[in-house]
């Protein structure tokens, strides 16, 4: 079966793709979420019409998209975080954190864009942001331990 999504799908394509589901996929979980439409003649024949005036529109958010990430491409963060004796961390560092720190730089960026593996320990690591489907920066971060008032 084949669907346009209607909106992004993990591991299954971006907004405004056209896509190839198993039936059950698309009929029981994509089209009653509001995920995606059948891909009949008439609805790829309205895409192309939309894509086709969307297109200049798309092109400056891509520029957009590769301007701050150029400017991310210098920036390295520190994040202090609580730890034990070990160098363990309380809790963990995650995407909102980093978004957060971001955000401090000047730097509005989602936490849903940021993609980091679990952090749980002291030491440099690296995030994935995406800009834009086919604009992805990686930013290194540095966990540190946070220095106590004692």
């Amino acid at each position: 079966m084949e669907v346009i999504l209607k909106q992004d799908v993990a591991n299954l394509g971006y907004k405004d793709d056209i896509v190839k589901v198993k039936d059950g996929y698309g009929r029981n979980y994509l089209i009653p979420n509001g995920m995606a439409i059948v891909a009949t003649e008439s609805a790829k024949k309205v895409l192309a019409e939309n894509q086709r005036q969307r297109a200049h529109k798309l092109a400056k958010i891509k520029a957009d998209a590769e301007t701050l990430g150029k400017k991310l491409e210098g920036v390295a963060l520190t994040i202090s975080a609580k730890v034990n004796e070990n160098g363990v961390i309380f809790g963990g560092v995650g995407s909102a954190q980093i978004a957060e720190e971001l955000a401090k730089l000047g730097y509005e960026i989602d936490r849903k864009a940021i993609a980091v593996e679990a952090v749980k320990a002291v030491g440099s690591y690296k995030a994935v942001v995406t800009l834009h489907r086919d604009v992805k920066v990686e930013v290194p971060f540095e966990v540190k331990a946070e220095e106590s008032a004692e």
